[in-house]
């Protein structure tokens, strides 16, 4: 490390904090890595300092850092056009539609492009009214769709709190308890949490709800696992009221769970599909909403109410096109089912050699594990929404984390574990080693 690193380090991160804001942050007293490039499951400082990144990014950089085949697919769609408006179409665009078509189950045909997950979830509860015209859509506590918004008002996250007098309206929450904390085993908790649903849906009136919008599978909430055979309880149930089922896909999809969604592991169909993340694995933002052919025939001869400017944005599309070849060309939703199960069983080796450890939960490669302050009552090292005061555990646990080289996101009670899927079990046991020693802070307090 020279002077002229540490004054170039200390300038970038200096002009950062000065002029922009950070995501659901305090903006004071804060100290962000200064990522300088990233290659594979690797992200690099400005003074050569490696983070294995145990979280792609924020779940999206699913096939890794630095993959010159995106950047090259890039340039070469610039080099022709960079910009087209919705109403003319490109190559890619066509190509990518296509694919997505080939990939989704059914008769999931129709792609409308968005620019990120959130809008995609705008454009499917709008479409889902439209569709139905009816109003009212169906969500879960304890889930996360986004923070423009109806998305915010969609999901259960207690982010939305501070905007509560802003809510869209028409939007019902239910809760889904889980497994780890309830105490009458699966098979009740499957009948408790579809009586449950069915109960909402009587009190609020099946004829005035449009859909139901659930993950393909819980992320940022702490992955929390679904009851066996409950999505497909509820697609049973939405079928027989004329409820259209929309699966959130945005960080769960593209081989996330080790298949190309995340509701594939259910079994199940639903009417549409909001994806973003892993589309482009961030290398560009995008969005896509999937309709099925039956919802899109509605708008053969009569106007589809949607738009926004940048919708297929070629240069976007290109880098999606290219994304998906390299899912396949390198297995890497295989590796990904592959390296769930390692990690799995390797969690579970450190379960029995630290105390703090409650619980993991992961579908894939998407998984995180709970802390607790006692095995047996299952108090969380953090409860739900902790005050900055409920954090200190918990934040010296994450500062661990981050000073022995990993970038991962922590939240509350939990440490996510969900790294590129291109990862390898060397670089699996790389990583878990760091979190082996920043647990052991944990373990300290528990009783």
């Amino acid at each position: 490390m020279n002077t002229s690193t540490i004054s170039e380090t200390t300038e970038i991160i200096q002009n950062n904090l000065d002029y922009t804001l950070f995501s659901w942050s305090k903006q004071k007293g804060i100290d962000p890595i200064a990522v300088k490039y990233g290659e594979g499951v690797y992200l690099y400082d400005y003074d050569d300092k490696r983070y294995i990144d145990f979280s792609s990014g924020l779940m999206n950089v699913n096939i890794g850092h630095g993959d010159q085949r995106i950047t090259d697919a890039v340039v070469k769609q610039m080099q022709q056009i960079s910009y087209v408006t919705p109403g003319c179409v490109t190559k890619a665009r066509g190509d990518l539609g296509k694919k997505l078509a080939e990939i989704c189950p059914g008769d999931l045909n129709k792609a409308f492009f968005t620019v990120c997950g959130a809008t995609a979830i705008e454009n499917a509860i709008k479409l889902a009214r439209l569709y139905t015209g009816r109003h009212k859509i169906l969500t879960r506590y304890q889930s996360y769709h986004g923070s423009s918004n109806g998305a915010m008002t969609a999901g259960g996250d207690p982010r939305k709190f501070p905007v509560d007098a802003q809510q869209a309206p028409n939007f019902v929450h239910f809760d889904l308890p889980h497994l780890y904390r309830w105490e009458y085993g699966e098979e009740n908790l499957l009948k408790e949490a579809v009586a449950s649903l069915e109960r909402i849906i009587a009190y609020e009136g099946p004829a005035n709800i449009a859909a139901i919008l659930l993950e393909g599978e819980s992320g940022s909430s702490g992955c929390l696992h679904y009851p066996k055979g409950y999505l497909a309880k509820v697609s049973n149930i939405c079928k027989q009221h004329g409820i259209l089922l929309i699966m959130d896909e945005v960080m769960s999809g593209f081989g996330r769970t080790g298949r190309w969604f995340g509701f594939q592991n259910h079994d199940i169909i639903p009417d549409m599909i909001a994806m973003a993340k892993g589309l482009t694995c961030g290398y560009l933002p995008f969005g896509c909403l999937m309709v099925s052919d039956k919802i899109a025939a509605k708008y053969d001869d009569a106007m589809l109410p949607l738009g926004l400017t940048y919708s297929a944005h070629p240069v976007a599309c290109a880098a999606a096109v290219e994304t998906l070849k390299i899912y396949e060309d390198d297995n890497l939703i295989e590796n990904a089912a592959e390296m769930g199960r390692y990690l799995a069983e390797q969690v579970e080796l450190l379960k029995q050699q630290h105390t703090s450890i409650g619980d993991y939960r992961n579908t894939g490669l998407l998984g995180c594990i709970e802390l607790v302050k006692n095995r047996a009552t299952k108090e969380p090292m953090a409860p739900f929404n902790a005050k900055p005061d409920e954090m200190v555990v918990m934040n010296k646990v994450a500062a661990k984390i981050k000073e022995l080289g990993m970038y991962t996101f922590v939240r509350w009670s939990y440490i996510f574990i969900a790294p590129p899927l291109c990862v390898t079990r060397e670089q699996i046991n790389e990583g878990l080693t760091i979190i082996k020693e920043a647990i052991t802070i944990a373990d300290g307090y528990t009783t």
